[in-house]
């Protein structure tokens, strides 16, 4: 019997990406569960507790740019907002994420779709 070679199956570099993205995913998770046990046992305040989350999400998007893999935007948002939110608990600063959060998303949709329309059109 022979054996055929199929175009679904992934070329040796993809394969390699895959590797990569699947080994920083991990590893980020595995900082995350890291930094979450030791701001359990030392309560450093929740302030420094979403910084460090802030950062450990975003590294992984740097980690992601410097091995050339697809940074992923949802998670620099993310990233971005767990930085605000620390900021703004270490500051004691009084203000709701939560509206600014829903603004931000809707604003998201209605781009996304002027895009896709744009995108549509010859």
């Amino acid at each position: 019997m022979s054996e055929e070679t199929s175009d679904a199956s992934p070329s040796p570099r993809s394969s390699k990406g895959n590797d990569a993205a699947r080994k920083i995913d991990a590893g980020g998770w595995g900082l995350f569960f890291i930094w979450v046990g030791v701001c359990l046992l030392v309560d450093p305040g929740w302030g420094v507790g979403l910084l460090g989350v802030g950062v450990i999400t975003l590294g992984g998007q740097v980690v992601r740019k410097y091995f050339q893999l697809k940074v992923e935007g949802f998670w620099i948002v993310v990233g971005v907002l767990f930085l605000l939110a620390g900021i703004l608990e270490l500051y004691q600063v009084e203000f709701s994420l939560v509206p600014v959060v829903l603004i931000l998303a809707g604003l998201a949709l209605l781009v996304s779709i002027v895009k896709g329309k744009q995108k549509a059109e010859p």
